[in-house]
This record gives structure tokens, C-alpha cells and sequence, in this order.
């Protein structure tokens, strides 16, 4: 045995010998109690938050009793829409079909997205984009003006690289959905103000 040993040092192999050995750490296994009190922390600091009224964002705080909303928008495809469309579902509340059978209406009065050059290079090339989002909103429940019209406008930029023009196309669709996202949590903010 020592001469293969020895046969594998002159070949320049390294020897590695593994073994196997049980590990057991007593302090760790003994009742579970080392994490007790980081979870009793950890249930200490959500009881806080939610005594103080903390909401999780995208959370509409409408009026208890409004169950069903339609959204009156002429662009039904816009991020704008889907991700309304997405918090109104998650917040546990009907769509409409039509805004007389809704408890809620929220009037999407206008929706627009788009980019701007903000550097060009010295070949008039641009380098940098800013993408914005426009949107002006209004809620209505039973006939009644909830949250007046208010406009809210985002912005994001990036910059741009000729060589790299599939990537940035969807960094500026990604962004676009991002500030889309956003603005739906302004929205949220400013029912869960007037309420």
C-alpha cells in the first residue's frame, strides 16, 4: 500500500483521503430552544406593525362596504390597467361588468407611457432615455366623488447602448411596467387617504 503511495507522489497526484465522520452538535439538538427567542422576536415585532396600522403596499383600504369595482378606462391593454386589474383582485374585490352595478368606479381619465433622449453622443446617437408615465385617475363610490381627479406622473431613466439594443428594448418595457406598478400604489395611497 505505501508503495502505490508513493508511486502517486512521484506522478505529482495529490492523495486525498476522505472521511466520513457523524456530526452532532448537542447545544443545537437539544429541545430547539436557541431559536425561541428570535422567534418570539421575530412575533413580538409583527404585532407591532400591525398595531401601529401598518399595510402591506398595494393594499386598497377601500370602504368596508364596497365588494364590486369597475375600472372605466378607453385602454384596457395598458400596464396601467393590468396592474390596477391585478391589486383589485388581490385586495379580495368583484369586477364589474358595467359602473351601475359597481359599488365602486374608478375613471381612468388618461394613460400614457413614453421615452425621451435625455444625452445624445457627438455622432447625435442617443445615451441615455428617460421613460415616463402619465396617468390621471379619479374614484367614485355609490355616485359619490371619492378621490378627486389627480394626475400622477414617473419617471425612470437608463442609459443606452447601440450594441446592446434587444437588451435595452426590454429594459425599457420592464421599467415601464415597474413605474406601471407604482403608480397603481399611488392610486392605492391616496383612496386609503380620502377614506
Amino acid at each position: 500500500m505505501s508503495s502505490s503511495r508513493e508511486t502517486e507522489k512521484k506522478r505529482g497526484r495529490p492523495i486525498f483521503r476522505m472521511r466520513f465522520m457523524p456530526v452532532f452538535n448537542s447545544k443545537r439538538q437539544t429541545l430547539g430552544l436557541t431559536h425561541f427567542p428570535r422567534r418570539l422576536s421575530i412575533l413580538f415585532a409583527l404585532l407591532l406593525l400591525s398595531a401601529c396600522g401598518f399595510h402591506v403596499r398595494g393594499v386598497a383600504d377601500f370602504p368596508a362596504d364596497v365588494s364590486t369595482v369597475y375600472v372605466q378606462a378607453e385602454d384596457r391593454y395598458s400596464p396601467y390597467y393590468r396592474e390596477l386589474i391585478v391589486t383589485i383582485r388581490k385586495n379580495g374585490l368583484e369586477l364589474a361588468g358595467d359602473p351601475g352595478s359597481a359599488d365602486a368606479v374608478i375613471h381612468v381619465l388618461s394613460d400614457e407611457s413614453a421615452r425621451r433622449a435625455l444625452t445624445v453622443s457627438a455622432r447625435n446617437v442617443p445615451r441615455e432615455y428617460e421613460v415616463f408615465y402619465v396617468v390621471s385617475c379619479s374614484v367614485s363610490v355609490r355616485g359619490e366623488e371619492l378621490v378627486a381627479p389627480q394626475r400622477f406622473i414617473l419617471t425612470r431613466e437608463y442609459t443606452f447602448d447601440e450594441t446592446k439594443v434587444l437588451g435595452k428594448a426590454n429594459e425599457e418595457v420592464v421599467l415601464t411596467e415597474a413605474l406601471a406598478r407604482d403608480l397603481v400604489g399611488l392610486l392605492v395611497q391616496a383612496i386609503s387617504a380620502a377614506k
